[in-house]
């Protein structure tokens, strides 16, 4: 394939490093001024990138996808849906945050400072290099670029003691595990002589090596890590706890999605025909995320944390897809992500709206006793939420889980299934503990009343697309996923 052709298909990347150059040296020259017209252009840049995915996904010339560079970086259904997902994600965080930023300040918008939408569009950029990576250098260049913005971003507040040991703990414990990934990378070459996921999986036809084993679990802890899966999820609750909300709002989403389509890829592309090599390993780390991200948030006072154990339990219920190792699996995480992306950020959104008196956030579980007597729009909305991420019928969460164990059950993973609709009943026990004291505590009049319209809108957004209207919206969901996960088996 020529230049312009690989030039063409990376579009998405070109619009926003071309953007986020430009916006470096805008930032440079502008200064903290300069932060509401960056952020501006950013979501612009990351507007038009959506505008190419949703063309390339849409498009039936693209149906069958394309190889640029040859055969670094694959185009096709399923990158283009994932990095919709990880667009949407990341201009909601840069909407959110000059409020966040500026209650921070105690109302100097100077706090706002044109480096976060910059890092932003950057980790995009990183991200979306992932979910398209079709060789291990490919994959290792585009989550090293998401993951330097990322160690930014959760230490961005420099004042704040515990943003500064989130984004401490993150870039120590990141360091460690693209290191594992890194040295699996290097048996896998060592031991199959390709960096190409489909060469790797050709080689794999003929048997596996020791050497190549290790290789794929070393792969594969390093990708736990990235997707805050257990054993490798200690970092989660306390970066979220400590990065920014807007911040935590994107890490939740973007790198999540991000992280799990890369390791789909992988398990896919480069490691289908060895399936039975890596399957009981995804099943170990789906059931162990479920139990112990639901067991983690049972204790939890803090409302940011507890929402972390619920992203270690949700990775989990997605990973059930992965195990089945089929079509109709792939499908399932691809509805997953598109619901829990719309409920996490909802959640988050919410989050960032708790406001006492004096503009501080609020955090602590406790403190939201009464908001039905005092804030009964946002109650209902978090409420939505919780029982949306719980799981509960008819809200549309429900459905998510309902497709991944559908599809363990035709993989004739009937234990797991089993156990994951079981481990889901602890789960629910700490959201409705958010929702018992929203509504029946003695009310603490804490949480103030919010004049921000945005953080309104997606608020309501999220909740009319996780409600049982999101049914209606399933042919169509259903349909685009079919098409993007039969694109991740289209070259086997």
């Amino acid at each position: 394939m020529s230049v312009g052709n690989s030039l063409y298909l990376v579009a998405p990347e070109i619009i926003l490093s071309a953007s986020g150059l430009l916006l470096l040296l805008i930032g440079a020259w502008g200064g903290f001024k300069s932060a509401r017209l960056v952020s501006i252009l950013a979501v612009t840049a990351l507007f038009a990138s959506s505008a190419v995915a949703l063309e390339f996904l849409l498009n039936p010339a693209f149906a069958e996808g394309g190889d640029a560079f040859f055969g670094q970086y694959r185009l096709d259904k399923f990158g283009s849906l994932t990095k919709l997902l990880i667009y949407i994600s990341a201009i909601v965080s840069i909407i959110i945050a000059p409020r966040f930023f500026d209650n921070v300040a105690g109302g100097r918008s100077a706090v706002m400072r044109p480096e976060y939408p910059v890092l932003i569009v950057f980790a995009a950029i990183g991200m979306g290099m992932m979910v398209s990576a079709v060789d291990l250098m490919t994959l290792y260049i585009g989550l090293e670029l998401n993951s330097l913005a990322a160690y930014v971003l959760a230490s961005f507040l420099r004042n704040d003691e515990r943003s500064a040991e989130a984004g401490l703990k993150y870039f120590v414990l990141g360091g460690l595990a693209s290191g594992i990934l890194l040295f699996g990378m290097s048996l896998l070459y060592g031991f199959t002589g390709t960096t190409n996921f489909n060469a790797i999986n050709q080689a794999f036809e003929s048997g596996l090596s020791t050497g190549a084993l290790f290789g794929l679990i070393f792969v594969l802890a390093g990708m736990a890590f990235k997707i805050s899966a257990v054993p490798f999820h200690m970092w989660t609750p306390d970066v979220y706890e400590g990065a920014p909300t807007p911040v935590t709002t994107f890490f939740a989403t973007a790198p999540k999605v991000a992280a799990l389509a890369l390791t789909m890829r992988l398990a896919i592309e480069a490691f289908g025909s060895q399936i039975a090599a890596w399957q009981q390993i995804i099943i170990f780390i789906a059931l162990a995320s479920i139990v112990v991200g639901a067991a983690g948030a049972i204790g939890q006072t803090n409302i940011k944390r507890l929402l972390a154990y619920s992203s270690i339990n949700n990775v989990g219920f997605i990973l059930i897809g992965l195990a089945a190792a089929n079509q109709a699996g792939a499908s399932a995480m691809l509805v997953y992500l598109m619901i829990y992306v719309a409920m996490t950020l909802g959640s988050f959104v919410a989050v960032l709206d708790l406001r006492d008196a004096d503009g501080n956030q609020v955090e602590e579980i406790s403190s939201l006793a009464g908001l039905s007597k005092s804030r009964p729009g946002l109650a209902a909305a978090i409420a939505i939420f919780m029982f949306s991420l719980a799981g509960i019928p008819p809200l549309f969460g429900f459905w998510g889980k309902f497709l991944v164990f559908e599809a363990a059950v035709q993989a004739d993973l009937i234990l797991l299934a089993a156990l994951g609709i079981a481990a889901s009943v602890i789960g629910a026990f700490y959201y409705l503990k958010v929702i018992k004291v929203m509504y029946f505590d003695e009310s603490a009049d804490v949480v103030v009343k919010s004049d921000s319209k945005s953080h309104a809108v997606i608020i309501a957004l999220c909740a009319l697309f996780v409600s049982p209207l999101g049914y209606l919206l399933i042919p169509v969901l259903g349909n685009i996923a079919d098409q993007a996960a039969a694109a991740l088996f289209w070259a086997l």
